[in-house]
């Protein structure tokens, strides 16, 4: 029976295939090499450190790119209150081991096309002519993508279709608000909610089994919400839709991360705009807690949160 990585507890030894997520390397204080890691598997992920890179058991470790199978043997230490995997020894799986990489790559809940199912009606729906066609043309194009792409390469839904899971909650989400404020247009919201994120697509480096640790060029350079705004607004020129019409859309995309720090050099200045990012940073910041939650034991406190200012979440005993 395999050691899933959110059962490693502090001081123990542990002998497990994991995945390689990412691998950097770095100069210790000291001027000395070591390997800095993220190590996953379908249970969740763990930082890794390599610190003696020129013995024999450790060797292979300088081939390694990232996205790759490995069997580690190392100890599980603490620090600043979370768990790392101190390896011991690594090499590269094999053949002949037969990996079942399902196992060690975490996945949304729901099945991809699925998902791409469930938000291409949402877009067939619209009433709206414009927003319908222009939802509709974006998903087609990138229809395969879609279906396995992350939405980042760390923290919220850094999984295997993470990228539509996440936009299918805030569907679920912007529906149950539009039935509360009548103010809400209804086909722009969605529209929004669905393109918000999807030059993602352009921004991260992913592979089929949605493993991504790197941003493209032009991710770096740009950023996904200056590249969706490219995408809207080719696409909106292409099928004739309206000026105003598809610069309400850009200017969401542009608004939704709220502030010049985050990417967003306008705050929202319409509601669909201001809804938008209330969606977003809801299912983001739930999804985190979620993540944390899973491996947390009832009574307790769960580690730090990186994206949520280093919180430590609590789990109660009750409702178990």
């Amino acid at each position: 029976m395999r050691k899933n990585i959110v059962d490693c507890s502090v001081d123990e030894k542990v002998t497990e295939f994991y995945m390689v997520k990412s691998c950097i390397l770095r100069t210790s204080n000291k001027g000395g090499e070591y390997m800095d890691m993220v190590i996953g598997d379908n249970t969740g992920e763990m930082p890794a450190k390599v610190w003696d890179l020129n013995r024999p058991e450790t060797a292979q470790v300088r081939e390694i790119k990232g996205r790759e199978a490995v069997k580690i043997q190392g100890v599980v230490t603490e620090w600043n209150g979370q768990r790392q995997m101190k390896i011991i020894r690594l090499r590269k799986a094999n053949d002949t081991d037969h990996v079942d990489l399902s196992e060690l790559v975490k996945t949304a809940p729901i099945d991809g096309e699925k998902l791409y199912k469930f938000i291409y009606s949402v877009a067939e729906h619209m009433e709206d002519d414009d927003f319908r066609a222009l939802t509709m043309h974006l998903l087609e194009e990138n229809h395969h993508r879609l279906t396995y792409f992350p939405a980042a390469t760390r923290n919220h839904h850094a999984v295997k279709g993470g990228l539509l899971y996440h936009v299918y909650r805030m569907l679920r989400n912007a529906e149950g608000f539009c039935g509360v404020y009548p103010i809400l247009n209804r086909d722009l919201l969605y529209c929004g909610v669905i393109l918000h994120d999807i030059a993602k697509l352009e921004e991260i480096d992913s592979d089929e089994m949605g493993m991504a640790d790197v941003y493209t060029f032009e991710g770096q350079m740009l950023g996904h919400i200056v590249q969706g705004i490219k995408m809207i607004d080719s696409a909106g020129i292409l099928l004739n839709i309206s000026d105003e019409k598809r610069i309400m859309l850009e200017h969401m995309l542009l608004s939704h991360h709220y502030e010049p720090e985050f990417g967003s050099p306008k705050k929202p200045m319409f509601p669909e705009a201001e809804m938008l990012h209330y969606l977003d940073i809801v299912d983001a910041r739930i999804y985190d807690m979620e993540k944390e939650l899973e491996n947390t034991e009832p009574g307790s406190f769960s580690e730090k949160i990186w994206s949520m200012e280093n919180r430590r979440i609590y789990r109660p005993e009750f409702g178990e």
